[in-house]
């Protein structure tokens, strides 16, 4: 599959049951008990920052980013990020993680946090963050659990528990 056959843009309305039938046969039911799944159970996903990969106007993957509170500060949770098992180790997963960073980092966000494997996310600017800086509501493998600094040194300005976001948080 050649780049230029893939065509990656913003998530849409229209997108939204494909996205979750990926989510499904990618990470099976088990997801619904994952920490980072129930925090984004409780806000919806960020449109604007949320990304589809097209073949053919079909849709092969996905990466959504979520609103949350991290502590006191504005903050954004990425995941998940999926892609059709006909498509992987073609470049789509690295296509969506470029483009939802770089919107992110375009929109004057300063952190984005995730649960993944460091060495796949490090490329695009993620480590891991430091024990007990910032803490999920559920349990959380702290070498998953990495940080994004869209802005130099966001990271120090960021600790406490991460919570879905909500238009009733005032934290803007």
């Amino acid at each position: 599959m050649k780049p230029s056959e893939i065509v990656i843009s913003n998530e849409l309305v229209c997108h939204n049951e494909i996205v979750e039938s990926l989510g499904a046969k990618a990470f099976g039911p088990g997801r619904f008990a994952r920490t980072a799944f129930r925090v984004r159970e409780g806000a919806p996903f960020e449109n604007e920052l949320s990304f589809v990969a097209l073949i053919d106007n079909h849709v092969v993957g996905s990466v959504r980013i979520t609103r949350v509170v991290i502590g006191a500060r504005p903050g954004l949770l990425l995941g998940p990020l999926v892609v059709d098992v006909l498509y992987k180790n073609q470049g789509i997963g690295s296509l969506l993680m470029s483009a939802c960073v770089n919107a992110s980092r375009d929109m004057a966000n300063e952190l984005i946090i995730l649960v993944g494997d460091e060495p796949y996310y490090q490329p695009f600017g993620f480590k891991k963050i430091p024990a007990g800086k910032i803490t999920m509501p559920g349990p959380v493998d702290p070498a998953r659990f990495l940080a994004c600094e869209l802005t130099k040194g966001s990271l120090e300005h960021f600790s406490g528990q991460v919570r879905a976001y909500s238009a009733l948080n005032e934290i803007y």
